[in-house]
């Protein structure tokens, strides 16, 4: 878990964890019940039905979550329980956050997160304490959590709707949706509608530009990049870059003998604290193993926003990020006298065509 500690991907290790522990792709269908479990959060659960049957009648509507459940949920949802730090901050991006009553304990962006009550981890997230927050909704993501915890929340009458973003538009298109989901369609159209703005107006200064030939570092040892089909190697290349590995596993264990064939121009990482990924990296130039990189010896590496690790509207800033540590050049704005000798051009142009 060090790596996972330098390069801020306790994400991918939760999501790692989850691949190990699946007993088949499928598990998300087929999972053995919790019912064990319930005898000691009854009360509980007691306790959230004799307040809602002393309050008025609620009314109820029905959705489909992103795995094709049919979920019934409150008209109006005003307690959430979040149990993965993607949907937290969708959440607070969606300007919901007074809503949100708990988290998970890796919710840790944007701070304010951090103070809300946690509910354990994303894999075990305690059920008797989800239950005493008594939430009219809980947001699971299929990456992350378990069919298990989604089956034990059934069976205490909790509602759960589940996210499952792939690539960037669905991440996108996702987080329109849970403001719908969450009765706050304004909010949702607004925050999709200002990121796909900025995707577009990032495509327009680096569509052009050949791509920069990467590898994108999970861990180090032993080294594990990303597959082909994660929403991470969709948005390296939206920042103007193409992963070396050419993998269908989501998180492929890869040989350094591999890389040093296929020789990459750039290695990037994710990081909130560049300066430890700096130190780790000086130690990683000194590896025969890593100098027989071109991009090691050269100190060819890029440091991004953790963000990246996470299906969420801040991966658009780690995009951007990414992008112009790529191709600086296509960030370097022009000298006003550029601008006016252009404009005085395009005027004469229009002039000579009359």
């Amino acid at each position: 878990m060090k790596d996972a500690e330098r390069f801020g991907v306790s994400d991918i290790a939760a999501m790692l964890l989850l691949a190990v522990t699946m007993v088949a792709p499928s598990a998300w269908a087929q999972t053995s019940s919790q019912a064990s479990t319930y005898a000691s959060i009854a009360a509980y659960a007691q306790n959230g039905a004799e307040t809602q049957s002393g309050a008025a009648a609620q009314t109820f509507r029905e959705v489909v979550d992103e795995t094709g459940r049919t979920v019934r949920i409150p008209q109006a949802v005003m307690r959430i329980v979040s149990l993965a730090p993607s949907l937290t901050e969708t959440i607070y991006a969606l300007g919901l956050q007074d809503r949100l009553v708990g988290d998970t304990d890796y919710c840790n962006y944007p701070p304010e997160a951090q103070k809300k009550q946690k509910v354990g981890g994303a894999i075990n997230p305690s059920l008797e304490e989800i239950a005493h927050l008594r939430p009219d909704l809980v947001l699971v993501t299929k990456h992350l959590n378990t069919l298990d915890t989604v089956h034990s929340l059934d069976a205490l009458g909790i509602p759960s709707y589940a996210t499952d973003p792939r690539n960037v538009d669905e991440i996108l298109a996702s987080a329109k949706r849970l403001g719908d989901v969450l009765g706050a369609p304004e909010a949702g159209a607004a925050l999709a509608e200002d990121l796909q703005h900025r995707l577009d107006v990032l495509r327009q200064k680096i569509g052009a530009l050949p791509p920069r030939r990467v590898l994108f570092v999970v861990w180090t040892d032993p080294l594990i990049s990303v597959g082909k089909d994660t929403f991470i190697a969709d948005a390296l290349r939206r920042a103007g870059a193409v992963s070396i590995i050419d993998s269908k596993q989501d998180w492929p264990q890869v040989n350094l003998e591999e890389v040093a064939h296929l020789q990459p121009e750039v290695l990037v990482f994710a990081e909130s604290h560049s300066e430890t990924t700096l130190q780790h990296f000086e130690v990683l130039a000194t590896r025969p193993a890593w100098r027989i990189l071109n991009a090691v010896r050269d100190r060819n590496f890029a440091v991004i926003s953790e963000a990246v690790n996470r299906p969420a509207p801040r991966i658009v800033t780690a995009i951007e990020e990414l992008a112009e540590k790529l191709h600086p050049e296509a960030f370097v704005e022009k000298p006003a006298s550029d601008k006016v000798r252009a404009d005085t051009v395009a005027d004469a142009k229009r002039l000579c065509a009359r």
